[in-house]
């Protein structure tokens, strides 16, 4: 007899909507909000600009919004725009931009993975090798590719003003991220995954070039430093080369010295 299960095509729209599903319960379970804004409440005071660059469903876009912030928030991911409004609605001063931020003005073919898109990303090169060198993305496919329109960090600082905080959380890009940007910010945070270390160093070389900045870290969902005392560009990184395979990914904050 034949099997009429392997004739049977998933279709698109259920690979996304479970991928939405799942942003949703990692993103927006109770209790998180509270612990974003202590997380972010030395770096934002109310009246300050922020930058969310790659947005998606919108936790960290809401609670900067919440702690008084201006926010400016890139999320190059149509289906994802509805979540992103929903979660900042009837809060004022909030820009919501459908673009990602580069190294230029320009475009970008977004790698889009429908099952788990928080892990889309503009960086082929990323999508193609991390499978290999992350063994927690070995079960992601990147199943569509979209156009979508580039901006630079400098272009939104000239729009908006220059932000007290920034976060880039773009899936690889984060380097290309920061070659946009030709003047020290006080305080940012960009992704570090396993078996992308070149980029994490290519970060931290570019923000030594723009200013002097010191580091701690939050691993994967967390919301609390790993390190009482913050450490210098070579420290971190020093510590992520021999533990960075441990965590699998998180992110990495720097604030600026003598600001």
């Amino acid at each position: 007899m034949t099997n009429p299960s392997k004739f049977f095509v998933r279709p698109a729209w259920f690979d996304r909507t479970i991928g939405i599903l799942r942003s949703l319960i990692i993103y927006r379970r109770p209790g998180r909000q509270k612990g974003l804004q202590r997380m972010y409440a030395p770096f934002i005071q109310p009246g300050d600009l922020a930058f969310d660059i790659g947005a998606h469903v919108g936790d960290r876009t809401r609670a900067f919004a919440d702690l008084g912030a201006r926010v400016v928030a890139l999320e190059p991911q149509p289906q994802l725009l509805p979540w992103l409004r929903r979660a900042v609605r009837g809060r004022t001063g909030i820009a919501i931009r459908r673009e990602v931020a580069g190294p230029h003005p320009g475009s970008a073919q977004l790698q889009v993975s429908r099952r788990h898109p928080t892990v889309s990303s503009a960086s082929r090169p990323w999508v193609q090798s991390l499978r290999t060198r992350n063994r927690s993305f070995q079960h992601v496919t990147w199943d569509d590719e979209i156009a979508v329109p580039m901006v630079t960090l400098d272009q939104l600082i000239a729009e908006y003003g220059t932000p007290s905080f920034c976060k880039i959380d773009v899936e690889g890009l984060e380097a290309e991220v920061l070659r946009g940007l030709s003047q020290p910010v006080r305080a940012l945070s960009f992704e570090f995954v396993a078996g992308a270390l070149d980029i994490t160093q290519d970060c931290l070389d570019q923000l030594a070039a723009l200013g002097e900045y010191e580091y701690n870290l939050i691993p994967g969902e967390h919301r609390q430093y790993h390190f009482e005392a913050w450490q210098s560009g070579p420290e971190i990184l020093a510590w992520l080369e021999v533990n960075g395979e441990r965590l699998g990914s998180g992110d990495l904050y720097a604030r600026q010295i003598n600001a």
